[in-house]
């Protein structure tokens, strides 16, 4: 018998099959939205941010294929923890190599995970015009 083709890797299958942080947030500080149903993708990210402006938990609703949820969940492993200046770094790319790779035609559900972290946190920074100043200010100085 043949061996069964999977064009995803171990940790993609991991946080597909069981993945982290899955569902909303109550009171989510910030949350962000992207992706199309025509396309077939749509990734929603919520944030809870600490006082001290450390994002104290990330969690994530997708609808889509097997590796926009793998990268849904890997983006909000990634996130926990940081600074909301941190997070705004986080790219496509941190997360297709904290995933150990993707199909090249599955790189778009990466890409759909950074702009779900970045609107989440947009979100929050509108909320929080006061914290907006501080990031701007900070950003300025690197």
């Amino acid at each position: 018998m043949a061996e069964e083709y999977n064009p995803y890797n171990p940790i993609v299958m991991d946080h597909f099959l069981n993945p982290r942080n899955m569902g909303d947030l109550e009171d989510a500080d910030g949350i962000g939205e992207v992706g199309a149903a025509a396309c077939g993708d749509i990734m929603k990210i919520s944030l809870k941010i600490s006082d001290d402006g450390k994002i104290s938990d990330a969690r994530f609703k997708t609808f889509g294929c097997g590796s926009a949820i793998a990268s849904s969940s890997m983006a909000t492993e990634l996130v926990k923890g940081k600074t909301i200046e941190e997070a705004l770094k986080v790219t496509n790319k941190n997360v297709v190599d904290a995933l150990g790779g993707l199909p090249p035609v599955k790189i778009h559900c990466s890409v759909l995970a950074e702009e779900a972290i970045k609107a989440a946190l947009e979100d929050y920074l509108k909320r929080h015009p006061e914290k907006a100043a501080l990031v701007a200010a900070n950003n300025h100085k690197a």
